[in-house]
């Protein structure tokens, strides 16, 4: 296969500014080099590529958006969006990886800490020293958080934590949680470190999705939190949804790399394949599917730009990043299908990305809110009434 340039149907790139694009194809090319021929045996193995996390560190993908002086790169919104567009062009899972180090562990760290947890923390996860997880999913509490039984319990010197996690990424792997738990029945967010007594973090094996990822429980047995540990400025199930609506931003750009990687095999593939003496590019029906991906990678594309401008200025809602989402995680898993049937056969196999992806997409479209509750969550706003319960 030829050289990845890039879909850019519409001259997206002629809204961007020169270090965005810069940022893009600086992470590009370490998607191509490092990432692309190898993901798949770590795929196949079920193995998360953690040798390319000090990579990353030292790119400036991780906790991107946060100040130098926490060792971070401050850029800015649509620059984090455009580094998971690509890594997850690379696989879902890389880029999961980001977004919960990033979106999922320093953002609350950063907006909900005290500057002693900020200066001691966010300098280790920038450098990937230390890596994070965050535990709010619980078996039996998805779609609905609110109901979680995880609690903690004022004592001496700190709190006394008791419940369990689920589907949490990076979680065997972490060095530090943001658990969240009740607290005389209001949610707050506390840091656990591995080394915590009666904390364990067990991997989730058997995935037919996600398998580059590292995806695990989180259980707290009567685990000790000292004081220090208490994120400050939690105060209810708010700040938790507010870690969601940073993860769920880089998801909607996220998705946008694995709908280009899928387009791009398809379009490559459909004309190079010749049946019936021309190439299948040739005929109606490919064109109409290649027609329809070409169109929803710039709707999505231009979607997100929008998006990650609101995002910068600060007008950005909770609803706005939940439909952009839902969209384009649809769209994308749209169009991975509609890319294995142009590739027929070969459109299963690991020589291709499409099915990782599509797999992959399956998972995506469903952690961080479902398509069903994102759906719920901008009819509210456009109705004015909630259909939650």
């Amino acid at each position: 296969m030829n050289k990845f340039e890039g879909v850019d149907y519409f001259n997206v790139d002629s809204l961007l500014i020169e270090d965005e694009i810069m940022i893009r194809n600086t992470v590009r090319e370490f998607v191509s080099k490092e990432v692309i021929p190898n993901i798949e045996k770590h795929f196949r193995n079920g193995t998360f590529p953690a040798y390319l996390i000090p990579v990353m560190a030292e790119m400036g993908l991780l906790g991107s958006i946060f100040p130098q002086k926490y060792d971070c790169a401050d850029l800015n919104y649509i620059s984090y969006g455009l580094i998971n567009q690509e890594l997850e062009r690379g696989d879902s899972g890389l880029r999961s990886f980001v977004s919960v180090q990033s979106s999922l562990v320093m953002f609350p760290i950063f907006k909900f800490g005290s500057e002693e947890q900020k200066d001691k923390w966010l300098p280790q996860l920038a450098q990937g020293k230390k890596i994070g997880c965050f535990g709010l999913t619980e078996p039996d509490y998805g779609s609905n958080p609110a109901g979680m039984v995880t609690k903690a319990i004022k004592t001496n010197g700190g709190y006394i934590l008791d419940g369990a996690k689920m589907w949490i990424t990076n979680g065997s792997i972490a060095d530090i949680a943001v658990v969240w738990a009740k607290l005389d029945g209001v949610v707050r967010g506390f840091l656990v470190e591995k080394e915590f007594k009666g904390f364990t973090a067990p991997e989730m094996k058997g995935k037919h999705s996600l398998r580059a990822s590292v995806t695990s429980e989180l259980i707290l047995d009567n685990v000790f939190v000292p004081e220090e540990n208490l994120l400050p400025k939690t105060e209810g199930l708010k700040n938790a949804l507010m870690c969601l609506d940073q993860a769920r931003y880089s998801i909607a750009w996220g998705v946008v790399g694995s709908m280009m990687a899928c387009y791009d095999i398809a379009l490559q593939y459909a004309k190079s394949r010749v049946q019936f003496s021309k190439p299948i590019a040739g005929y109606q029906l490919i064109q109409e599917k290649l027609v329809f991906m070409i169109t929803e990678i710039t709707k999505a594309q231009l979607l997100n730009l929008q998006l990650g401008k609101m995002r910068d200025n600060g007008t950005a809602k909770h609803f706005h990043i939940s439909l952009a989402k839902r969209n384009n995680c649809e769209k994308a898993l749209e169009i991975a299908r509609m890319a294995r049937e142009i590739l027929g056969a070969n459109g299963i196999t690991d020589e291709y990305p499409i099915m990782r992806h599509s797999a992959n997409l399956e998972s995506v479209k469903t952690y961080e809110g479902t398509h069903e509750m994102h759906t719920l969550i901008v009819g509210e706003n456009i109705t004015g009434i909630s259909a939650f319960e």
